[in-house]
């Protein structure tokens, strides 16, 4: 058998578990979890043994057929193979099993279970063909699968209204950015004539003008994609709003899929982004990433936290495009996979033990009742904090590193700013759900979640810890032409020390300045002192700088102003004039001549005599 054979059964998979539970085994809820569990597990097994099989040599490989071919446009469905894609079918894959496994159990008691798995593995499908597409057109098929599928998951509990608004508005914004990302494609294809990644390529190379001046115009618009599925800032407001969807839906989207695939996308086409784009791309990932850790440091909605979190991170890898570190952004968005999904998954934990209470006000003292949530929990904060030896640490000091090469030093003290923010926050939530004292009669009475919940914790722990020295980095770096020899553990444990050393530092102090407010301000605290100590700030913060408000007050506004006016135009101008003259005429017509036709005989021989008399006279009369 073709080894290639193997990828296309990893990506097929998911997508016959969807068809088989949607058509024949939805009212089966165990089977239905059972096929959709089965095939990601079996899909991470066989990622294995593909990945094996083709090694990490950066030697570019497809496996592709003709699917469309329309005079010059030649579209293939194929699969590109090189390290990019491989790392990240093991990191989707293994993410995925392990959120499926823990959906057993958090999502058991829903009446929708079967309905869950089923979206979820139409989820896992879209994402694994986004990162094997070979070509512009497959990939952005399935980018619109990834956006139909958040759909279906966020308003999962659509009889929420709440919930049903926030699918909207993910899909909604996903193609406005959507709208600009088929726009760039457009332009690439009729400069460069040709959609297939590696063709693209290669023209480039060997002429690096062939965009001309629409070089930035294409790159700008291809990021409107990223921007969209990533939530970069403006297109940043739908994300939070996400978190309506059951928690293994968060854990999902701001783990290996979805806001992923903006800067997975960015790094696979990197070739097309000159240094305008570039530079655009950086900053905008700046912004978001600052952004997003002031508003998180004042939500109270454990996760509206882990979301704004999540959208301040990807202004990380963001940041790290724009300074032409593809492989430190890739690094970040592997090593952020392994401690988001564990936030999120630890954050349902401990919902679920107290009946779905998401306040972080209304919690507290849980350490004492659910001590493995707790410690695989404190092991993401750490690495999300980017405290060493933890995952984080490692690739969060690889982008301080890459602005410190560039002399970007406005990124880095920016970056700088948001690790402080990020580990004041993280400290903050650990603080209020797990130590001090407890704040409700749920939290005394709260119990450790079961087995099926907390082995996905355990082992994404394990990830959390060692995810940065176990050798990710050094597979971008192959792909993105970089050295990446491999080094001995210790060498690997010390290597930012060792390379970076001035960034390794900074990252450690703004970790440390960041642990010390937290304690200083919500060490067994009764309640948040910073709306009494920042005011109107505060406020604004709690209320997402009011970003929802401002677009409800002026792009709806006018959208709505102008649907009216199309409304009006359509009503009155169209249907009522246009058309209703033609129609109306039509009728006065057919009324006219329906008079002629009376069905009586002696009618109809009179008007014959009088039309022959006509003829006559008007032939004879000349």
């Amino acid at each position: 058998m073709n080894p290639d054979f193997l990828a296309w059964i990893i990506l097929f998979l998911p997508l016959v578990a969807a068809g088989l539970i949607t058509l024949y085994f939805l009212p089966q809820r165990k089977v239905s979890a059972g096929l959709s569990t089965g095939a990601v597990i079996i899909g991470f097994v066989l990622s294995v043994i593909f990945v094996s099989w083709a090694g990490w040599q950066p030697a570019i490989r497809e496996s592709a057929a003709t699917w469309l071919a329309v005079g010059p446009l030649h579209v293939a469905f194929g699969l590109r193979f090189d390290p990019l894609s491989l790392l990240m079918i093991l990191v989707v894959t293994g993410v995925a099993s392990a959120i499926h496994v823990y959906s057993w159990g958090y999502m058991h008691e829903d009446p929708g279970f079967s309905r869950f798995f089923a979206c979820l593995s139409l989820f896992t499908f879209s994402m694994l063909g986004i990162v094997l597409a070979n070509n512009f057109i497959e990939l952005f098929i399935f980018w619109e699968l990834v956006g139909v599928s958040s759909y279906l998951l966020i308003s999962f509990w659509h009889e929420r209204p709440s919930a049903a608004d926030a699918g909207k508005k993910a899909f909604l914004a996903n193609r406005l950015g959507d709208f600009g990302f088929l726009l760039g494609i457009l332009i690439v294809w009729s400069s460069l004539g040709s959609l297939n990644f590696g063709v693209l390529q290669d023209r480039l190379s060997a002429h690096a003008g062939a965009l001309g001046s629409l070089a930035t115009i294409a790159g700008l618009l291809i990021f409107c994609g990223a921007m969209g599925k990533s939530a970069q800032f403006p297109l940043h407001v739908w994300l939070p709003d996400a978190m309506e969807g059951p928690t293994p839906v968060s854990a999902l989207i701001h783990a290996a899929t979805m806001v992923a695939a903006g800067v997975y996308m960015l790094c696979r086409v990197s070739f097309l982004l000159d240094a305008s784009a570039l530079e655009v791309i950086g900053w905008v990932g700046g912004f978001t990433a600052l952004l997003s850790a002031v508003i998180a440091v004042q939500q109270d909605d454990i996760k509206r936290i882990l979301a704004y979190s999540t959208l301040s991170q990807l202004g990380y890898m963001m940041m790290a495009v724009g300074l032409g570190g593809d492989s430190q952004a890739m690094f970040h968005l592997s090593t952020h996979a392994f401690f988001k999904a564990l936030l999120f998954l630890g954050s349902g934990s401990v919902i679920l033990a107290l009946h779905h209470e998401q306040n972080i006000w209304k919690m507290g003292g849980l350490r004492r009742q659910m001590p493995v949530t707790f410690w695989t929990f404190l092991a993401a904060t750490f690495a999300l904090s980017g405290v060493p030896p933890f995952s984080g640490f490692y690739s969060k000091d690889s982008i301080f590193a890459q602005a410190t090469a560039r002399h970007s030093y406005g990124l880095l003290v920016l970056g700088l700013a948001v690790a402080v923010l990020t580990a004041f926050y993280m400290f903050r939530l650990v603080f209020v759900v797990f130590l001090g004292s407890s704040r409700s009669p749920a939290c005394d009475h709260a119990q450790e979640s079961p087995p099926v919940v907390l082995w996905p914790l355990r082992l994404l722990a394990v990830f959390s810890i060692i995810g940065g020295y176990i050798g990710i980095e050094q597979v971008y770096e192959k792909q993105f032409g970089a050295a990446g020899a491999g080094h001995p553990l210790w060498q690997q444990l010390l290597a930012p020390f060792r390379e970076a050393p001035i960034g390794a530092v900074l990252g450690i102090l703004a970790a440390v300045l960041g642990f010390a407010g937290a304690y200083k301000l919500y060490s067994n605290v009764a309640k948040d002192p910073l709306p009494d100590k920042l005011g109107a700030l505060s406020r604004a913060m709690a209320n997402r700088f009011y970003f929802d408000e401002l677009y409800q007050a002026t792009v709806i506004r006018l959208h709505d102003a102008l649907a009216s006016i199309a409304d009006w135009i359509d009503r009155w101008i169209i249907d009522g004039f246009c058309v209703g003259l033609a129609r109306g005429g039509t009728d006065l017509t057919g009324r006219a001549l329906r008079l002629l036709q009376t069905g009586n005989l002696q009618t109809y021989a009179f008007l014959f005599a009088l039309g022959a008399a006509l003829v006559l006279y008007l032939v004879l009369g000349k």
